[in-house]
């Protein structure tokens, strides 16, 4: 059920390269707009590589993933990249069914995904 709880924790990764994102609560046409000006703030800020942890999401709507592809596209201007850290059941299941699971790359954990990152780099 939707809510217009959404805890937002932020903390710097890699050394300050990436941002990490750790959701908790739903994000929702209630809260995304929380999601965007805190996305908005860490790309005014420079940060181009951005990890957003969903594994305490309990809720996702259309307005959510609007958020989510936003944020992505934000990242990609400026040469960046979003990657979610994702759980198998109904998120990881929305994202599927949306195509998005194409658009972002989905890692099972923090580990998996700062590893990813800083290879790549």
């Amino acid at each position: 059920m939707p809510s217009d709880d959404l805890r937002i924790e932020t903390s710097p990764e890699n050394g300050g390269k990436t941002l990490l994102f750790r959701l908790f609560g739903s994000l929702d046409v209630a809260t995304s707009a929380r999601m965007k000006q805190a996305f908005a703030q860490a790309t005014a800020d420079g940060r181009q590589d951005v990890v957003v942890d969903l594994t305490h999401v309990e809720f996702l709507d259309s307005t959510g993933l609007g958020a989510l592809v936003g944020a992505h596209r934000r990242a990609m201007e400026a040469g960046g990249r979003v990657g979610l850290i994702v759980k198998e059941g109904p998120i990881s299941r929305l994202l599927a069914i949306t195509g998005l699971s194409r658009v972002f790359t989905l890692y099972s954990s923090l580990g998996d995904a700062l590893g990813h990152i800083a290879a790549v780099e």
